[in-house]
């Protein structure tokens, strides 16, 4: 990441709002700021999240295809940071590019022009970086909001988006009643451990080329990852065959988000089966074992993301082991002319 001194940034949509200014990030004294700003639209998003500075920092650290010194855009009113978006790029296995962007603003300066110029001045930026590339495959602006965001959901709407893919956060109210999933012969489930996560790595990222809109995982997401708080392999279940990864689920627990809505949840995310062992029972086996890993842990529920539109039955699958849905995501998109 590259510093730009001169940080004032015109932008041609700029509402008439006495001391707002509209600047460049400015580096690691912008993350409070901004976590500020997620923090006091939780309520009015319908959003649950926790983030702390150390872990903006770090994720800042390990960004893809963009550099928020140059593809941020800082919102202040008379000193005080009441919006920021970022925007940046990745390609697709399908060969489609996307160019996608989020955000956000507080709920006290929303309907006055703030969000919608954010918008705006980084579609402008990802048509700087467009140029740059091939215009030999199709290209789309990207964003996502869910069913409770509806101040952003409008606002892409209006400016011509459309929802293109539809996600669920479930959840599994208990952990009571695990149902008994027999194993397929020829597998052996164990907890992971730090040593074989490169393995595990390679054959979850195998597995998710098949899903929608998949984009390459980088290789700092791998190192990402082991950085997180919610890096925790004795709580993952791992499926081997012989010396073959064939599935499994990076289950986690969120203390500090449990902690601040005052619940034991626990996450059974990064559900996969490599292709030669789908169609054997072997999804339900993972799940079934990582229920009993969180109780056994100390939770009393389960949560999950999925893409709704699956087409390898995941959906059905997770109703059937007792997830209920909670909330809808949408992918929304609009071509970039």
């Amino acid at each position: 990441m590259n510093q730009i001194v001169e940080d004032t940034i015109f932008v041609e949509d700029a509402p008439a709002i006495p001391g707002l200014v509209f600047r460049r990030f400015r580096g690691a004294a912008d993350f409070p700021k901004m976590i500020a700003v997620v923090e006091s639209s939780k309520v009015a998003d319908g959003a649950e999240w926790v983030m702390t500075v150390e872990e903006v920092a770090r994720d800042y650290e390990h960004l893809e295809n963009c550099d928020p010194y140059t593809d941020m855009v800082m919102a202040e009113v008379e000193g005080e940071l009441v919006g920021h978006g970022r925007c940046w790029w990745w390609q697709e296995q399908d060969t489609s590019r996307i160019y996608l962007f989020f955000a956000h603003v507080k709920p006290a300066w929303r309907n006055r022009g703030i969000r919608r110029a954010i918008l705006r001045q980084l579609e402008r930026r990802l048509r700087q970086i467009a140029a740059g590339h091939p215009a030999d495959q199709p290209r789309y602006f990207q964003a996502w909001s869910s069913d409770t965001q509806t101040h952003f959901s409008q606002l892409l709407e209006s400016e011509g988006y459309q929802i293109v893919r539809y996600g669920l956060e479930m959840v599994r109210p208990n952990l009571d009643d695990i149902p008994d999933c027999p194993v397929p012969d020829g597998i052996v489930i164990r907890p992971g451990t730090v040593e074989q996560w490169r393995a595990i790595w390679e054959a979850a990222r195998e597995a998710f080329r098949d899903h929608w809109g998949y984009a390459e995982w980088p290789e700092s997401e791998f190192t990402l990852r082991q950085e997180q708080r919610t890096f925790t392999p004795p709580l993952w279940r791992i499926a081997w065959a012989g010396d073959e990864v064939a599935g499994g689920v990076l289950n986690y627990i969120d203390t500090l988000e449990n902690e601040e809505y005052g619940r034991l949840r626990g996450y059974t995310e990064t559900i996969f089966v490599r292709r030669p062992w789908r169609g054997q029972g072997l999804a339900k086996a993972l799940i079934a074992r990582s229920f009993v890993a969180l109780k056994e842990a100390g939770m009393t529920e389960a949560g999950l993301g999925l893409d709704a539109d699956n087409l390898s039955g995941a959906l059905h699958l997770y109703r059937k082991m007792g997830f209920q849905e909670i909330k809808r995501f949408m992918t929304y998109r609009k071509p970039l002319g």
